[in-house]
């Protein structure tokens, strides 16, 4: 099979190889998938740095979590009616040598989510990551009908999600912060009723204002040390934030009163790692909420595995504004 790997550490117009591999072959409990798209997302490239680990947990690594493809073989234990079928891929290389940049994929099969025939396979590598982390953040602590849902970097494709997830699930109003008119247009699309402009406005004040005084129930947050000052301010008692990243500030420091006196939840969510419970149900979820058409997968380009080095790029450049997708079966 083709596929792009690294052996080492680095920028990846130096570690990147891309050749040929043996095909695998699907072990007891998995299935064997022909990757048509494969996903390119933020952690593909910070793994590839050297984030994880000082050392490479294997001779050489196919990277991405995230794809999309046909079932074309299964292992011992799994039912054969599902050759043929069309998938959704997740967590396709975490703690695993082998990740979507290739032809092939062998994976485990609950791994492999069937993919609504209306669906391209680009849409399917979209979801993975994006999706899942969307789907934590906002029902880790139960639903959202009638409540009020902040969404920060609404026009990211963690924040595309929540906010369209927050509306399928009930929110009674969706706030997203953004960072330019663009963007700002993009979280309307996406379903937000009320956008506002980071760079320009006081964040917890203008929630504040939209709330009257009341603040946001739930937050889906792309930077919790970055907004922690607004969060303790503008959530609403018994809210509950979750947090995928911390960029801004890596290891705040928390004002435990301002928390404790409003009751306030906060998780702390890595899609990979969360419970498996949480996973069966975002795929439930995510499932529904595609057959209702409530979900619109926003794409801001697509390669050929021969330009991985550049999807990586543009990845790494935090310039793209939706998801990254390399069409693999050309």
């Amino acid at each position: 099979m083709r596929a792009a790997w690294y052996t080492k550490y680095g920028a990846a117009k130096d570690v990147f190889e891309i050749g040929t591999l043996p095909d695998p072959e699907p072990s007891a409990g998995e299935v064997l998938v022909r990757i048509v798209c494969s996903g390119v997302n933020p952690s593909d490239w910070k793994s590839r740095t050297g984030s994880r680990g000082p050392e490479m947990p294997f001779p050489f690594i196919v990277p991405h979590s995230d794809g999309s493809g046909v079932i074309e073989q299964v292992g011992i234990g799994v039912d054969a009616s599902r050759i043929g079928q069309r998938v959704w891929l997740y967590e396709g290389q975490w703690q695993r040598q082998f990740g979507t940049a290739a032809e092939l994929i062998a994976i485990p099969a609950k791994q492999a989510v069937p993919l609504a025939s209306d669906a391209s396979f680009q849409e399917g590598s979209c979801i993975g990551i994006p999706a899942m982390t969307a789907h934590r953040c906002l029902f880790a602590s139960g639903p959202v009908k009638d409540m009020t849902v902040l969404v920060t970097g609404g026009a990211g494709a963690v924040g595309h999600y929540g906010i369209q997830l927050a509306k399928w699930g009930g929110a009674r109003r969706v706030i997203s912060t953004v960072s330019s008119d663009l963007k700002a247009s993009l979280a309307i699309q996406s379903g937000a009723d009320d956008v506002i402009n980071y760079r320009k406005d006081n964040v917890a004040e203008a929630v504040l204002e939209i709330t009257s005084g009341k603040g946001v129930d739930r937050v889906v947050e792309v930077d919790f040390g970055g907004n922690l000052s607004s969060t303790q301010n503008m959530i609403a008692l018994n809210g509950a934030v979750g947090s995928y990243a911390s960029t801004g500030n890596r290891e705040p420091s928390v004002d435990y009163q301002a928390f404790s006196r409003k009751n306030v939840t906060v998780h702390f969510v890595l899609v990979y790692s969360e419970p498996e419970y949480a996973k069966i149900k975002a795929i439930e979820d995510i499932t529904k909420a595609m057959d209702e058409d409530a979900l619109v997968h926003r794409i801001a380009k697509t390669f050929n595995l021969d330009e991985i080095i550049s999807s990586h790029q543009l990845q790494e450049s935090n310039d793209a504004i939706g998801n990254i997708i390399i069409n693999i079966d050309e």
